[in-house]
């Protein structure tokens, strides 16, 4: 192989296909093999290749105009398993708003490739930026964009020039919408945990709004009234005790949060429930508390009462449901566990029940995906012809642009909400819709696509309710009906064929694979797909249902994280973690396993008996656009090069895993994994061969006197380890068992040996520091010496000069101890210590023998 060919990343060497010829033989070897195997799109779009170097698992890699972006988008992979032990794994990144991208893309070259200094040239501006000083989340497009952005400098070409006061960059978020804004401030306000459960879902569903006029009907201490009025919403509550004497009033959205579930009188309890609805002019939210395994307290009527003295009901999903569709004589909609609402507007109703079944955003995804697309070939986005229009009117058409794209046709003039805004700016709304004639009507047709496809989905979930007469639904879903299937027996037709389609496996697998295929989830090796429920609304119709017809019997996912589509077995699982968004490996607290065809349903629940597992590599199931991917990326990526387990099992228990990773001299720190902090018991593993006894306990000195000689830095564990995975453990897999003749050198055991020692330059004391706190050695990493019996030691200096990361090696003599150091930066410097006639050792470079 070339000196200086490839990228290296952690365990993973890249190259460009046009240097594969040049790998070492039998690197070339397992490419060769590997791209005989691969599909023939592989072979004759992939442009990198990528080798694990101990895996030997091969990727094939697609990136978009390599030799012309300085920053090249990756567009296809293939991944191809060493001597074919599972089927080829594909993905394409063309709809992903935030796919990987390649830097340093002059080392995939040979060394005298003539466009190599063109490219180190960009790579070396992106250093003097500082760019690459902290690498772990710089492979996503958006997150080198806005890093650059921070910087204080933009992307053009080539070049990185300065940002003018005057400009503001526009960076996409993962939904599509730009990262700046009232619209972003104000719902990272309302994600705080400021709001009860019933409140944030009310927002989340678009029930509560600026305009909309809320009653808290057993408001407490007002703790959600005060978090609304905070975010500009007009909010007012009474309650029994804290505000009795606030007026009781209509309004247009009412929430009875967590009262029924405290009052023990059954009629007292009907009665609120009547009294909050009766002054609901939109929709009311219902919050009350479920029943779980762990209920204490003492029976009282029908429920307990508490340590306090205060009365808990507690309900089941099912049971409150039933209640208060009884109580009010209408449908209750499950939105979360426990929260339920019921709409005193029937047209909101069936807005609310369509829209559960739409997918979110298509009309900012179409329009920042065009964007995307627009700069790569640097052409005017969005509009393909010339208008009558002033270029001032643009913003407004890109708004009413984006509002048919999210209908998936042309509004009409009560659809659009800033219609009076048009007719004063740009003249008639007639006028302004045929100026929409000039954008790419390519984009409404794939809005049509996905909206007559979310229609298809809420008319498959109608097949378990009343069908509503046509003249009765909601002027929007009739205009949906015209327009996307002609006559409404059409539309309910296509609902429950949909369905059909769902409960056949054949279809299931399909889609699964096609989901996959875009990163919508991952799939596992008996074709089920996991994935983030965020990520639901995105996935095609056929697996919508599926997942809806799970939850229907569950109910809404709301607290759930991840599903699991069974593809052969008619089964939906979903998850519920603690700590997901935070935390790099999350614990799972509940597991429902769903049988959509016996509509019956297994939990699970873990903490108490069962041992909370662990979600291992969770940037699997999230896709490269969801918050926070690019960090946990990262972190996926260095415990995939630990090898703890098979990467495609369900991994290890939590405590075998945090056992096995101090045995590695590693924690879990925020998103990283760091070096340890522990101190380890002397008898545990350090590496694979020895114990920390086996270092401190060596040597004459030490064993003559019984010091204790023990390491008092963690730091010093963390360079022992190093120096014995690194430099030892390969030696004893070459040349069988060594045997240690002096390891640590603690400042105490250092008193008692005055010959031909150097504390502040052989590394055997380590990291540890002397009285005053400075480092006794300051080279850093850790030493010993060893001796391999039966061998000639100049032949194992030479293997260790050839093959390891050594930091400094001192011969004494074919038949002596070898003393080897492994620091985080070897120096790869070897000596041959030679003995004059005084008696004095001289050091000289070590030549090969």
């Amino acid at each position: 192989m070339i000196s200086g060919l490839g990228k290296i990343v952690v365990d993973d060497l890249y190259i460009h296909r046009d240097t594969v010829a040049e790998l070492k033989v039998e690197h070339r070897a397992v490419v060769e093999s590997a791209l005989d195997r691969a599909p023939d799109d592989a072979r004759n779009r992939a442009n990198v290749v990528k080798l694990n170097l101990k895996t030997h698992r091969v990727s094939l890699l697609a990136y978009r105009d390599f030799f012309e972006a300085p920053f090249p988008s990756l567009v296809e992979s293939w991944s191809v398993e060493h001597e074919g032990r599972s089927p080829v794994g594909y993905r394409r990144y063309a709809e992903s708003l935030n796919p990987p991208i390649l830097h340093r893309k002059e080392l995939l070259l040979s060394p005298g490739h003539p466009l190599r200094p063109a490219f180190s040239n960009i790579t070396r501006q992106a250093e003097d930026l500082g760019l690459f000083d902290k690498t772990a989340v710089i492979g996503f497009r958006l997150n080198w964009e806005q890093l650059i952005a921070e910087k204080g400098y933009r992307l053009e070409g080539g070049r990185f020039p300065p940002l003018g006061n005057a400009e503001v960059p526009e960076v996409i978020t993962g939904n599509g919408a730009p990262s700046s804004g009232p619209i972003l401030r104000h719902l990272t306000a309302l994600s705080r945990g400021r709001l009860s459960a019933p409140v944030q879902l009310l927002i989340r569903h678009g029930l509560l709004q600026l305009d909309s006029l809320f009653f808290d009907y057993g408001c407490g201490r007002g703790d959600d009234m005060a978090a609304l009025r905070e975010s500009g919403y007009p909010a007012n509550g009474w309650d029994p005790h804290y505000a009795p004497d606030n007026p009781v009033t209509p309004a247009d959205v009412v929430n009875l949060g967590f009262v029924l579930n405290v009052i023990e009188d059954p009629a007292e309890r009907v009665e609120a429930l009547q009294r909050a609805f009766s002054i609901t002019k939109r929709v009311m939210s219902v919050g009350v508390m479920l029943r779980d395994a762990r209920v204490t307290g003492q029976p009282f009527g029908d429920g307990w009462l508490t340590s306090r003295n205060t009365f808990q009901k507690y309900f089941s999903q099912d049971e409150i449901k039933d209640y208060l569709e009884q109580v009010l004589q209408r449908e209750a909609f499950p939105v979360g566990p426990g929260v339920l609402l019921a709409f005193a507007d029937n047209e909101l109703e069936q807005r609310f029940l369509a829209n559960r079944y739409r997918a979110r955003g298509i009309g900012r995804r179409l329009v920042a995906l065009a964007k995307v697309e627009a700069a790569r070939v640097r052409n005017k986005p969005r509009i393909t012809q010339a208008t009558t229009l002033s270029e001032a009117a643009h913003p407004l058409l890109d708004r009413l642009w984006e509002t048919a794209l999210d209908l998936g046709r042309l509004p009409e003039r009560d659809e659009v909400e800033f219609a009076v805004e048009i007719e004063e700016k740009l003249g008639t709304f007639v006028k302004t819709m045929r100026a929409l004639r000039a954008y790419d009507f390519a984009q409404l047709h794939r809005a049509a696509l996905v909206r007559t496809d979310d229609l298809r989905l809420f008319f498959a979930m109608q097949c378990f309710a009343k069908r509503a007469p046509y003249h009765r639904l909601e002027i929007r879903l009739q205009r949906d009906i015209k327009a996307f299937f002609g006559t409404y027996r059409v539309a309910h037709a296509a609902g429950m064929g949909l369905l059909q389609d769902a409960a056949n496996p054949g279809l299931v697998k399909c889609a699964c694979e096609a989901a996959a295929e875009i990163g919508l989830g991952w799939l596992d090796a008996e074709h089920a797909l996991l994935l983030h429920v965020s990520m639901v609304e995105r996935l095609p119709a056929l697996l919508r249902a599926y997942v809806g017809c799970g939850l229907l019997l569950y109910g809404d996912a709301a607290e759930v994280q991840l599903v699991k589509i069974h593809s052969s077995s008619g089964k939906l699982t979903v998850m519920q973690f603690e700590n997901f968004d935070c935390s790099p490996l999350p614990r799972m607290v509940r597991r429902v396993k769903i049988n959509i065809r016996t509509q019956k349903f297994d939990v699970f629940e873990y903490g108490d008996e069962y041992e909370k597992p662990l979600l291992y590599y969770r940037s699997r199931y999230l896709g490269e656009e969801y918050p926070g991917c690019a960090e946990q990326y990262a972190f996926d990526r260095a415990l995939a090069a630990l090898a703890l387990f098979d990467p495609l099992s369900h991994g290890m228990s939590a405590h075998e895993f945090y056992e096995e990773l101090e045995k590695h001299r590693l924690s879990v720190e925020g998103f990283e994994l760091a070096r340890s902090r522990h101190i380890p018991e002397l008898d545990k593993p350090c590496g694979s061969h020895f114990t920390y006894r086996d270092f401190v306990e060596c040597g004459d000195t030490q064993q003559r006197l019984g010091i204790a000689n023990l390491p008092r830095n963690p730091e010093t564990y963390n360079a022992l380890h190093d120096l014995a995975t690194n430099i030892l453990d390969p030696l004893i897999e070459y040349f069988g068992p060594i045997r240690l003749t002096y390891g640590f050198c603690s400042p105490e055991l250092g008193k008692h040996i005055k010959l031909r020692v150097a504390p502040t330059l052989d590394q055997h004391a380590a990291l540890e520091c002397d009285s005053a706190g400075r480092p006794i050695c300051d080279r850093g990493g850790a030493a010993c010496d060893f001796i391999v019996d039966d061998e000639d030691m100049g032949e194992v200096a030479n293997w260790i000069m050839d093959n390891l990361p050594f930091d400094r090696l001192y011969f004494y003599g074919d038949q002596l101890s070898i003393h080897v150091s492994h620091s985080p930066d070897p120096a790869g410097q070897a000596y041959e210590l030679t003995t004059g006639n005084s008696g004095r050792r001289t050091p000289r470079p070590f030549r090969r023998r």
